[in-house]
């Protein structure tokens, strides 16, 4: 089983809402809990490089300012499972949507990344 699976992905209209799942691969947690695990979504746009969206730990949620107001991130621990609510979604959202350790590269080896699960917002 891979480290990291992401789902939930899809086509919507602009407005539209998601939401997207992640689960970890117990074996893959280094012999931690899933909730030791400071944990992050992250997104690539056509042409763009991976950038940070939200990230939640003990301490709280944090988001970038263009998801901010309108996205959440939750967790269960108890299944290993990492989500993004995304509401009022905008065409510059598109883009293939990961989930990771924050920073990156705790579960599944440094330069790991899952294979992503495509939003595409049309107008």
């Amino acid at each position: 089983q891979a480290p990291l699976v992401e789902s939930g992905g899809g086509l919507v209209q602009t407005g539209g809402s998601l939401t997207l799942s992640c689960v970890a691969n117990q074996g893959s947690l280094g012999g931690a809990s899933f909730d030791a695990y400071d944990m992050g979504w992250y997104r690539r746009a056509p042409g763009k490089g991976r950038e940070f969206i939200a990230n939640i730990n003990s301490g709280g949620r944090y988001y970038s300012d263009s998801v901010k107001g309108r996205f959440t991130i939750s967790r269960d621990n108890g299944r290993n499972m990492l989500y993004l609510q995304m509401n009022t979604l905008k065409v510059e959202d598109t883009a293939v949507y990961y989930c990771n350790s924050n920073p990156p590269g705790r579960i599944g080896g440094r330069d790991y990344w899952g294979q992503g699960t495509q939003v595409v917002v049309s107008p």
